[in-house]
């Protein structure tokens, strides 16, 4: 079947939470070039194609004929040790959730389960720190990595967390331009104008994780970063409200980042005439293994 493939094919295969990974990459070691497509745009399509019906026969050829009419980008996967990495990671943020919900849980539980509680949340307390530790070893034992990591923890706001993420789920920031990049964060504003209506901007769909762990550091460079923390504050003087004014924080922060690893240049406080602190009222406080 992959010979009758021409150089300008490819496979598109709906993102199915992981059990697309091993068919992509035996795809990719046969040369194959594969597009990983959201279900929802798939199934967005159908509708507005009128196709209803739902058989595994009918989705194949639907997925055909999306890829053929919207050509979606196909995008390298990431090798074996970039998929250990990224489900580390994934298995961190399910800690992270776990002990979160075991301690809001003891606040209102009967002492009769505070024991069981406090176990529990010692272990996972103890294996999120081994998750730490194998994902630092990680990183420290593979160059590329470890540079860019440097690179982006010299940004002040930019902690562990949002540097593996971004290493993890956004492989590649400092390789596309402002737009494409913004847009594969989900942080590119969409407009809806109509006639001489001028609707709200908002930003729409993108990596969801990627977008979450950048919030929270966003937050705390708003505190620490006074090239964040003045425009930020440049935003809330001219009236924009505070959630649109941290999500332009958000994105500038990212393009940032993104130019920082282009031009492989390290983080340089710029000379400005920094306002005094402003403290973000979306900001909450962050947990010791929550913060960015």
């Amino acid at each position: 079947m992959l010979g009758q493939l021409g150089p300008s094919d490819f496979v598109v295969l709906e993102a199915t939470g992981g059990l697309e990974v091993p068919v992509a990459g035996a795809l990719a070691i046969g040369g194959v070039a594969v597009a990983v497509v959201n279900p929802r745009q798939v199934r967005d399509f159908a509708r507005a194609t009128g196709r209803l019906a739902k058989t595994d026969r009918l989705d194949a050829e639907l997925l055909a004929r999306f890829g053929e009419v919207v050509r979606p980008t196909p995008r390298p996967l990431p090798d074996a040790q970039g998929q250990v990495f990224e489900a580390l990671l994934t298995r961190r943020r399910q800690l992270v959730e776990m002990l979160t919900a075991e301690k809001n849980q003891r606040t209102s539980a009967p002492k009769v389960l505070y024991r069981s509680i406090d176990e529990h949340i010692r272990w996972l307390e103890k294996r999120l720190s081994g998750l730490d530790d194998e994902l630092g070893t990680m990183i420290r034992d593979t160059p590329i990595w470890r540079e860019r990591d440097d690179l982006l923890r010299s940004v002040p706001g930019v902690g562990t967390v949002l540097s593996r993420t971004l290493l993890a789920h956004l492989p590649e920031l400092g390789e596309l331009n402002r737009k494409q990049i913004a847009a594969l964060a989900g942080l590119a504003p969409f407009n809806r104008d109509s006639g001489s209506l001028r609707g709200t901007r908002c930003i729409w769909g993108g990596r969801a994780e990627v977008r979450r762990v950048l919030y929270m550091a966003t937050v705390a460079a708003i505190r620490s970063n006074p090239a964040i923390r003045t425009f930020y504050s440049r935003l809330r003087a001219r009236g924009k409200h505070a959630k649109p004014a941290l999500t332009a924080c958000m994105r500038k922060l990212l393009l940032i980042l993104d130019a920082m690893l282009r031009s492989n240049t390290r983080w340089q406080t710029p000379v400005l005439a920094v306002s005094p602190s402003v403290i973000s009222p979306l900001a909450g406080p962050m947990s010791e293994h929550g913060c960015c």
